[in-house]
């Protein structure tokens, strides 16, 4: 089992990994596969099941498909360029994708949002179709957006195609039993393990030149949320307030007004400002999704800002720790709210986080098992219900939350030798056991919970 870091930290759009990013990965997809038919394409369809359905609207997902149906990847997203040509396509109707000529698709009636037929392999299911001069479907591809921006169609996700599909690695660790064996028997860290599987499919230089752009674009967009101000788009009316929270922790610094929260009050300022970001459909980080994008990068900064001894040269050995359990939950339950609910995307990076935090103050690898372990077990059964599907409300606040919990699980764990009586694997199954029985109702679908009790409009 083997999931990059690259992968499980990648740089997108907001404001959704799985709701937003994959569904244009899904339309880029589709898009080669019509250059390597030998049909005649004359016009573009889409049909949006399940969450994606119920959520689509807030969460942008007819906008990231018709973009991606456009042409339009993520790597070259322009959200200036991408309003341009959304409204050009709703105007004439048509799209241009290279090498596919000119296809027609009207937004208001060739991309569906069907709330009655979900699709049988995932909750975040989408069809998309190839039509001929008359209009007859010639070619259908069913995908499935499973979280975090990974893709996969009908048949891949038959296959049991979730995680990898390459060269064997060094450590191929399937559980964390599996894992901290593996730590003690070769005499490595978890983030040498992982570190180790990386160079086995990649260059030394790609690996560290990765690893640094995730974190200049997680501490760009931290930036660009702490100096932003105004309301978020969407119709609720939410107010930006991390850039006001971070004004006024300077200000009282300033002035020596006792601050007895401060380190707590900074780590809200930061997972906010990256939450706000992605609400506000800005660039960000997956980590490991964009709906929990703001918990790694608050732990991370709230590091290297408050903690004696912080250093930059070590956010490697934070993310490498932090995506072996990544991973882990990934192949082992869920990272897709849709699938799980919140403890599948808050909980997951709380985990994932409190091993990154716990590694670069010394931990060991059984001490970092139980941080990931702790902060994974107070998130079991939190659902995903955001009021009028946006990703706002509870979302941002949310990522404040677990990046809280998660130095808390990374401190806990640190004060122990870590021996302790739940192991990390039971947590990640209770996870996905959790998610399997949780009622639709609170799985990204604002049918329950937050998102029909409290006004939303």
């Amino acid at each position: 089992m083997f999931v990059s870091v690259l992968d499980v930290f990648k740089v997108g759009m907001g404001p959704s990994s799985s709701h937003t990013m994959g569904p244009m990965v899904a339309a880029e997809r589709f898009l080669d596969l019509l250059r390597h038919q030998a049909f005649d394409v004359r016009g573009l369809r889409a049909r949006l099941c399940g969450s994606l359905a119920f959520t689509g609207k807030g969460h942008a997902t007819d906008r990231a498909v018709i973009l991606g149906l456009a042409g339009m990847t993520l790597a070259e997203y322009d959200r200036d360029a991408g309003d341009a040509e959304l409204d050009r396509i709703t105007r004439e109707g048509i799209v241009t994708p290279e090498g596919l000529g000119t296809l027609r698709l009207q937004p208001s009636e060739d991309v569906v949002f069907d709330y009655e037929t979900p699709l049988p392999g995932h909750a975040n299911g989408l069809e998309l179709f190839a039509l001929d001069a008359q209009g007859d479907v010639i070619v259908r591809e069913v995908y499935y957006s499973v979280g975090g921006g990974f893709v996969l169609t009908a048949e891949e996700l038959a296959e049991g195609a979730n995680t990898d599909d390459g060269a064997p690695v060094p450590y191929p660790f399937k559980s964390a039993a599996e894992m901290l064996e593996m730590c003690a028997r070769e005499g490595k860290s978890i983030a040498g393990l992982k570190r180790a599987n990386e160079l086995s499919r990649m260059s030394r230089a790609a690996l560290d030149d990765g690893l640094k752009r995730i974190w200049t674009e997680m501490r760009a967009c931290m930036d660009r949320g702490l100096d932003a101000d105004g309301i978020l788009p969407g119709g609720l009316n939410v107010k930006r307030r991390a850039g006001v929270l971070g004004r006024t922790l300077r200000e009282e610094h300033g002035r020596n007004i006792s601050q007895p929260h401060l380190a707590m009050d900074w780590l809200s300022a930061y997972a906010m400002a990256v939450n706000e970001e992605n609400a506000a459909g800005g660039r960000v980080v997956t980590a490991p999704t964009n709906g929990a994008a703001g918990v790694i990068p608050a732990t991370i900064r709230y590091w290297l800002d408050h903690v004696p001894g912080g250093t930059e040269r070590l956010v490697p050995e934070f993310l490498l720790t932090a995506g072996a359990i990544g991973g882990l939950i990934k192949h082992n339950a869920s990272i897709s709210g849709a699938e799980c609910g919140c403890q599948a995307e808050v909980g997951s990076a709380a985990a994932m986080a409190a091993a990154g935090l716990c590694a670069v103050m010394g931990g060991t690898p059984e001490q970092i098992e139980n941080a990931a372990e702790i902060a994974l077990e107070h998130h079991l059964g939190m659902t995903c219900d955001p009021v009028r599907g946006l990703v706002q409300v509870p979302c941002i606040e949310r990522n404040g939350m677990g990046a809280m919990k998660a130095v808390g699980a990374a401190s806990l764990a640190l004060r122990g030798d870590g021996t302790h009586f739940v192991p990390l694997d039971s947590a990640i199954e209770t996870m996905r056991q959790t998610g399997r029985d949780m009622s639709e109702k609170y799985k990204e679908t604002s049918l329950g919970g937050l998102a029909v009790n409290v006004p939303n409009c």
